[in-house]
């Protein structure tokens, strides 16, 4: 018998890689699981929508807000969720352009996170003005009273970077899935689905033509896209470090904002892809290794910002600057030490567990892992904005900032947003990027060898 015949079929795999994506979208029911987690993502946006009303009626007195710390939760918020999207575009552009091929089962989710995020981060900004409704003075309109944008305001740089960051970020994530959206239409079993799939395809029919198209736009856009990893978190920084209040004015917070970024955008990947692994059945597509890469990162990333608290205290004592020496004293030692404590905790102390391969590999450690990175992260924002406002020069001024209940139920309803969103990202689109995985197979460059 010939040797032939006992060759395995080298589409196979391929095949094996499409079904495995496919499936977890064309069952007619999603697993159990994803209607618990949508029933309560469901309910947290309702609390997003009754704070908003609420908040549109009455006022932004009904937050914890003072005349000292007057920016409190609201801009907490918008920096923790614009640090959440920055490691999609980390996975999908600079891994990309490094030629990392582990990023491809995870980077389309990853970049999914990051338009997510940015729609809720964009939500802070515009409800902390208090007049929700006159933001379009903010972008560059002509008018008839002869009113422009104040350019010099570190807060109007957000307003570009922001928007640039997420026009570039869909135009990627949209574009990274046009082949797999056809691939979607030709197994669709429905019209409807169908005609969904197929406007949304472009016409894509994978044409060598295309394909040659395609590479080049792709390679393009991460080129683009990867400028936006630096830029934007330093960006937003530059809203702390252009001022002259004792713990903002530093140089390094541009660096210090985007390992930070980083370090919480991939704690929120695995938050996020490691129950979505099991759910849909993608064990053969997202590897343990995949996520034991992503470990490597968030450790490495988490001690870029260990490194940097000490550079901050060092910074302090070294400049001589009493103002500066209170100023993270009081982070320390004063009435919000707590915070401070668990921030260090959550961000330096726990990520150290990932040098172990044990904790690098166990599914629930890492899932732990993350949520408490979050946490960490999220601590480090109300650390460095609230603390700072908190104890001015004058002490006369000082106050203990107390969040409300419409602080609280507002963070929970960005969380609800971000999460339906995600759940139906899963649920109706390629949650894995079907031909990027594919051609990392030996087999599609078999011809080459």
């Amino acid at each position: 018998m010939s040797t032939a015949a006992h060759v395995e079929d080298p589409r196979a795999a391929f095949r094996e890689i499409t079904e495995a994506v496919c499936v977890a979208h064309e069952r007619p029911q999603p697993p159990k699981a994803w209607y618990v987690a949508m029933v309560i993502s469901l309910g947290m946006l309702g609390v997003l929508g009754v704070s908003l009303i609420y908040l549109f009626i009455t006022g932004v007195g009904i937050w914890g807000n003072n005349n000292v710390t007057a920016w409190g939760w609201p801009i907490v918020n918008f920096v923790f969720w614009i640090g959440i999207g920055h490691a999609g575009t980390l996975i999908s552009a600079i891994l990309y352009l490094m030629r990392q091929q582990w990023r491809t089962s995870i980077n389309r989710a990853a970049e999914a996170m990051t338009i997510f995020a940015v729609l809720c981060a964009g939500l802070f900004p515009i409800i902390h003005t208090g007049r929700p409704w006159l933001a379009y003075f903010m972008l560059p309109l002509p008018n008839d009273m002869d009113m422009w944008p104040q350019f010099r305001s570190p807060l109007m740089w957000d307003v570009f970077a922001v928007s640039t960051y997420g026009t570039t970020s869909v135009l990627f994530w949209y574009m990274g899935m046009v082949p797999d959206l056809a691939t979607f239409r030709d197994r669709a079993k429905n019209k409807i689905a169908q005609l969904a799939y197929g406007i949304l395809a472009l016409g894509w029919r994978g044409s060598a033509r295309q394909w040659h198209r395609y590479e080049r736009a792709y390679l393009i856009l991460a080129a683009l896209a990867t400028p936006l990893v630096l830029s934007v978190h330093s960006v937003v920084s530059f809203d702390f470090a252009v001022s002259q209040v004792p713990g903002w004015h530093t140089t390094i917070f541009p660096p210090y904002f985007v390992a930070g970024a980083i370090f919480s955008g991939f704690a929120m990947v695995l938050t996020l892809m490691i129950p979505a692994r099991y759910l849909f059945g993608l064990e053969k597509v997202i590897k343990k290794s995949h996520i034991e890469a992503m470990c490597k990162i968030t450790l490495a990333t988490g001690t870029m910002v260990g490194f940097a608290y000490g550079i901050e205290l060092f910074i302090a004592w070294y400049s001589g600057s009493m103002y500066e020496q209170f100023a993270f004293l009081n982070r320390g030692l004063g009435p919000y030490w707590w915070a401070y404590f668990l921030m260090v905790t959550c961000n330096v102390v726990l990520p150290q567990l990932f040098w172990f391969k044990t904790c690098r590999t166990n599914p629930w450690i890492i899932m732990v892992l993350a949520i408490l990175v979050n946490v960490g992260m999220w601590f480090e924002r109300f650390v460095i904005i609230v603390t700072s406002l908190a104890r001015t020069m004058l002490p006369a001024a000082w106050s203990y900032f107390s969040p409300t209940l419409w602080d609280a139920a507002t963070l929970i309803g960005s969380f609800g947003l971000f999460f339906t969103l995600f759940l139906l990202f899963c649920r109706y689109l390629p949650i894995v990027a079907i031909s990027e995985v594919k051609n990392t197979l030996p087999e599609a460059h078999a011809g080459k060898h």
